[in-house]
């Protein structure tokens, strides 16, 4: 009987993290309130992290610890980590996209909501934000490129927000109405 008990909870635990891995991102992520929409408990997915099926990488915020390294991976977490409606901002956006050298260890993430949470070392939130257009770069939520450029641009300074501009237009992340906008507003 002892081990028909112990069967059925680990068919049980392995239902669990299936339901898991079968709803992950593109980035192996899944935040606990997604796990919630599945049925998966706070407390089912700590079991699952103690397991080692799973690995804990922010608060709320679960990664497949057998999913490959990917480079965007730190913006997919910070903006996870941020919560609903959140999105990669300014001078992250440009980091992200290759555009121009920018600090590494600071990471700006925009909310609709306030958040008073923690979101892991680096990650700033600009909470209250009712950005403009949203759109995906590379798997992650993020302002529009020469919306990005913009609010990137007292960091930057003119001239680097000028070559990422060029950059952006040369890959194909802005139009040429938008580039000659920001020629204006960069000069």
């Amino acid at each position: 009987m002892v081990s028909r008990i112990v069967h059925i909870r680990y068919t049980s635990a392995m239902a669990i993290i299936d339901d898991i891995y079968a709803n992950v991102d593109d980035f192996g992520l899944v935040t606990s309130e997604e796990a919630r929409g599945l049925g998966v408990s706070n407390a089912e997915m700590v079991q699952q992290e103690r397991r080692g099926k799973l690995v804990r990488v922010a608060r709320g915020v679960y990664r497949m610890p057998v999913w490959p390294h990917q480079e965007a991976a730190p913006y997919a977490i910070a903006v996870k980590a941020a919560g609903e409606g959140a999105y990669l901002w300014g001078e992250s956006v440009v980091a992200l996209l290759g555009l121009a050298p920018t600090d590494p260890t600071c990471i700006w993430v925009a909310s609709p909501k306030r958040v008073r949470r923690d979101v892991g070392q680096g990650v700033t939130v600009l909470g209250m934000r009712q950005g403009g257009d949203v759109t995906h770069y590379e798997g992650v939520r993020c302002q529009r490129a020469a919306d990005a450029i913009r609010a990137a641009a007292p960091g930057l300074g003119r001239e680097r927000a000028r070559e990422a501009a060029e950059a952006a237009r040369r890959e194909g992340y802005i139009t040429g109405g938008e580039m000659d906008d920001l020629g204006r507003e960069l000069s």
